[in-house]
């Protein structure tokens, strides 16, 4: 089975040589093609083109095998993909937003018994099918935005006992969505209370306990560790890390977002696939990203709901970085899951064009999960992994409009999704 799109309004990042991420001003010279077309077949991408030498038989297609969708007035690019999130989680914390309202921060909340432990008391209460039906929503909900691939992070547990829960969740969703999922160990996301006095002892049980039990279950993709001021230091990060490389888990870091942690420069040197959230950036961080293989990765709507200083997008882009940005979505500091406010935030509020935006949230985001090579571009051979968007004037409304979801339709591995069915689990 062939799907035609013809008439599309803008074919949107488009690569003839497709590569695995882009950096610096190859993020604004993103390449779209107006008026265009594009074949799939079975689920991944065949070829695309110009309306204006469209040659049929060179698409090689009778009518009867092939189904023919009209795009006029309507954009097609990739879905989005969501490198950062901590969706699996037993409830809400809106009463901490309430404490944030009223002038306190996120530490002074922590202290107060809200935070990261708050939500790891309440995993305890919770079933595990409740976690998995209300997670799975989530997803969906993303979904509805655009998202056509996630990362999903352990963390509120805190226990073997209950990051397994976590974890095996994960799983489950890796089976009943049908989006690509990645699983990442986050054992290390807060000291619990018990090992306030010694967190050496709880890093201990992370290494020697935890991480060969995820490995050898087969629970996880990544591991992650918070690496910031009132939570791990660099060396308990550095023991964590060495581990998870010793059991075949890639490093993705918590970095930098409460302090100039020393995340970036532990993450480069455990070849972190990622480093996450960045608003205290120097020169010495800058330094240590290049010629790395790390992808910087700033969280917009954290730093938003937590009004933090903002990272630094546009010195990392103008000094020759790639740059992704993802939604970091979880109960306490970036309650939503909506990609396309991060593409928002990303033109205004980092000051990144259009262009930009699309780039850190499609193609730099699937390398930050290792899936650059069949996802997060147009380009042949990649999955058909797309969204149509409804009928907008260009590619400026897409951050511009920051309210509206502008999606028509996902397409996922090659078929349409069709949410009604999708919601009844």
């Amino acid at each position: 089975m062939a799907i035609f799109i013809k008439n599309i309004k803008s074919l949107i990042n488009v690569e003839n040589i497709p590569k695995d991420k882009a950096s610096g001003i190859e993020m604004a010279n993103m390449q779209s093609l107006d008026n265009a077309w594009i074949l799939i077949r079975n689920d991944k991408i065949i070829d695309f083109g110009l309306m204006d030498k469209l040659d049929e038989k060179k698409i090689s297609f009778s009518k009867e095998e092939v189904e023919i969708l009209n795009a006029e007035g309507k954009m097609v690019m990739p879905a989005f993909v969501d490198s950062h999130t901590h969706l699996v989680f037993p409830d809400t914390r809106e009463k901490e937003y309430v404490y944030k309202i009223k002038g306190l921060s996120y530490e002074e909340i922590a202290k107060r018994g809200g935070g990261i432990l708050n939500s790891s008391r309440k995993m305890k209460e919770i079933s595990t099918e409740e976690l998995f039906v209300s997670s799975y929503h989530r997803a969906l909900e993303a979904m509805r935005w655009g998202t056509g691939a996630l990362e999903i992070k352990s963390g509120y547990g805190l226990s073997w006992e209950l990051e397994k829960k976590m974890l095996l969740v994960i799983k489950k969703l890796k089976k009943a969505l049908p989006i690509p999922v990645k699983s990442t160990f986050l054992g290390a996301h807060a000291v619990p209370e018990e090992y306030k006095s010694n967190p050496d002892k709880y890093v201990d049980i992370v290494v020697n306990e935890m991480i060969p039990k995820v490995s050898e279950e087969k629970l996880a993709d990544f591991i992650d560790v918070f690496c910031d001021r009132g939570f791990f230091t660099v060396a308990q990060t550095e023991r964590i890390l060495a581990a998870g490389q010793q059991y075949g888990l890639r490093a993705k870091i918590h970095a930098n977002e409460l302090d100039f942690s020393g995340g970036v420069q532990v993450g480069v040197k455990y070849n972190a696939l990622s480093v996450d959230h960045l608003e205290y950036m120097g020169d010495d961080e800058l330094r240590t990203l290049s010629g790395s293989k790390t992808m910087p990765t700033i969280l917009p709507g954290a730093a938003f709901f937590l009004g933090l200083k903002l990272a630094p997008a546009r010195k990392i882009i103008d000094k020759g970085l790639p740059l992704a940005m993802a939604t970091d979505f979880n109960p306490g500091s970036s309650p939503s899951g909506n990609m396309q406010m991060i593409v928002s935030m990303a033109s205004i509020l980092y000051h990144m064009l259009p262009e930009e935006a699309i780039t850190a949230t499609t193609l730099n985001t699937a390398y930050a999960l290792g899936l650059s090579n069949k996802i997060g571009s147009i380009a042949k051979g990649k999955k058909a992994n797309l969204i149509i968007t409804k009928k907008i004037p260009s590619i400026d409304y897409l951050p511009y409009a920051y309210g509206e979801n502008k999606l028509d339709l996902l397409m996922i591995n090659g078929e349409f999704i069709n949410f009604d069915r999708i919601e009844k689990i």
